[in-house]
């Protein structure tokens, strides 16, 4: 079998990298992880919300993927299997240390008082550390959904597949993630939004 090595890169499908790992391949588990790393390291960082935690799992993930490649049936795109890995590997690590579920609220509120989408992370360090401590109080469930749709750019059909869920199902928990996010975001939106602030009338901030 000729090595991955000996072509170049960006001429080797992601199913073929895979195949050939499973193949024995020694250099394609590594390629393949070089190119997806840092969307994987941001689903794991996202879901976790702690550098160490999201290290490690996805340290379990590439472990888990690494002995998993030859059970790979290529019904999904590879990126997808591979994101689904690392959402599992958060959850068990979620559900080892006994996570507190979320109190529940109302789910007819709306998610709209906020803004169309969540806050991207990145955007600032206090609305960083905002959205994560947030997101920690949604059950996994929610938080997966939100954050692969509303952050990582997925579309929902694509998020049903890393989760194995319906799309629906998806929409459902967006949709009520959304709803218990909003009274926890909501002073994000004030102060882009002079108008929603009290006392404040025109000529405030841009």
């Amino acid at each position: 079998m000729t090595s991955v090595s000996m072509r170049r890169v960006d001429d080797v499908p992601d199913k073929e990298l895979l195949a050939r790992h499973a193949e024995g391949d020694p250099h394609a588990f590594a390629e393949l992880v070089n190119r997806h790393r840092d969307r994987m390291w941001a689903v794991a960082l996202r879901t976790l919300g702690d550098q160490e935690e999201a290290a490690d799992a996805l340290q379990d993930a590439c472990l888990s993927a690494f002995r998993a490649a030859g059970r790979f049936r290529g019904d999904a795109a590879v990126t997808t299997w591979l994101h689904r890995i690392v959402v599992n590997a958060c959850l068990d690590r979620l559900r080892r240390k006994s996570v507190r579920p979320a109190t529940p609220m109302g789910d007819d509120a709306t998610f709209d008082a906020v803004a169309p989408k969540m806050p991207d992370p990145t955007d600032a360090h206090g609305v960083s550390l905002d959205v994560h401590s947030a997101l920690a109080q949604l059950p996994f469930e929610q938080r997966a959904a939100l954050i692969l749709v509303d952050m990582m750019g997925y579309s929902v059909d694509d998020a049903a597949q890393v989760l194995e869920v319906p799309p629906g199902t998806i929409k459902s928990r967006c949709a009520r993630g959304r709803a218990r996010l909003a009274p926890l975001l909501v002073h994000h939106r004030n102060r882009r939004d002079p108008k929603n602030v009290g006392g404040v009338e025109g000529g405030g901030m841009p």
